[in-house]
């Protein structure tokens, strides 16, 4: 039986909605831009469309060529809405506070995004809380937009839901400071830390017990049970080796590769009972790492245009080198003959 196929992710067409109005602030007509891509009205308007990364990724590239605006992603946040995340944003538009909209918008963050890399997560603790946003890392002048519309986003979806404009207590962003880092102030009460360990904005506790007006109770509750309802049809996994290959995404990164043991801390089980039922499944721990690589990397070639370095990294190889050699013994293809091929294909 062939196993499945890894995908980098994908993300709802709504997060083309702000994209697109972006443009139009910036005087630029989208839709020649939109149409290229595929996002018709039609399209744009199909219940729960989805957008690959990669196509995503490509979408803000040509943008920013267009606008010519290096901080397009400053731009998008700020013109985004809880709509635009679907169900559940919805439903935390209906939330009796901003802490609950945030916890909800983050929790149910699969309904409406799933990425290889990780997902977001909210953080709550006595005196506030954190909405903290993956790593994708490498980062370039073409993926910025990303960390920059997530994080902008979220204050504009939550100063939406208050009647009032928020700020962070504090901003984080994992890349340098930008040539246009001066546009980030009005986000935060304090200076933006650039090059942090993370991208995340913390919110104080008063700012999170904020009401919310609109608030419904019985329309939340509700709601909440349609959206754990489509999370669990969404994250239901059939076997270990697929709880597996879910995990390792984010745990491939930066020069390492996890171990079983690593592996089998996540999933609360010993070392040896995970090697069994492995065995019982009829496959290993080295077989689910190596196919999870090898689909990775096809991607990543095939889809993107990052540098077989920045791939390496991405993988969890020690070296570019490495990475090249085991390229080599899955495909008995170089990665530069088999983005050739596929370019030739395509």
């Amino acid at each position: 039986m062939a196993r499945p196929r890894v995908r980098l992710g994908d993300l709802s067409v709504g997060f083309v909605q702000p994209l697109a109005d972006a443009l139009h602030s910036l005087g630029h007509d989208p839709e020649p831009l939109l149409r290229r891509y595929g996002l018709d009205a039609q399209r744009l308007a199909e219940a729960g469309a989805r957008l690959s990364i990669p196509r995503y990724m490509h979408l803000g590239h040509a943008a920013i060529e267009l606008s010519g605006e290096m901080g397009l992603g400053l731009y998008m946040g700020r013109l985004s809405r809880l709509a635009q995340a679907g169900l559940a944003g919805v439903t935390a538009a209906q939330a009796p506070t901003v802490g609950e909209a945030a916890r909800t918008l983050l929790r149910f963050e699969p309904l409406y995004a799933a990425n290889y890399r990780g997902h977001s997560g909210f953080y709550e603790d006595a005196h506030g809380a954190w909405l903290r946003f993956y790593s994708i890392s490498p980062y370039n002048g073409y993926n910025r937009f990303v960390v920059d519309s997530l994080l902008t986003g979220w204050l504009a979806q939550l100063s939406g839901l208050a009647g009032v404009t928020l700020q962070a207590e504090r901003l984080e962003i994992e890349f340098e400071a930008p040539p246009y880092a001066a546009a980030y102030a009005p986000l935060s009460a304090t200076p933006v830390q650039f090059g942090a360990a993370g991208n995340q904005l913390r919110l104080s506790r008063a700012t999170l017990g904020v009401i919310n007006p609109l608030h419904c109770p019985s329309t939340w509750q509700h709601l909440l049970q349609l959206c754990e309802a489509e999370l669990a049809q969404r994250t239901r996994v059939r076997s270990l080796g697929e709880r597996i290959t879910h995990l390792l995404g984010p745990l491939l990164n930066g020069g390492r590769e996890p171990d079983l043991e690593e592996v089998a801390q996540h999933l609360h089980m010993p070392t040896w009972t995970l090697r069994r039922k492995l065995a019982d499944e009829g496959t290993r721990f080295r077989d689910l790492l190596n196919d999870t690589r090898r689909d990775l990397a096809e991607t990543y070639i095939r889809d993107t245009e990052l540098a077989f370095g920045e791939i390496a990294y991405l993988l969890g190889f020690a070296s570019a080198e490495a990475f090249q050699r085991a390229f080599k013994r899955w495909t008995s293809l170089t990665p530069g003959e088999f983005r050739r091929s596929q370019r030739r294909v395509g």
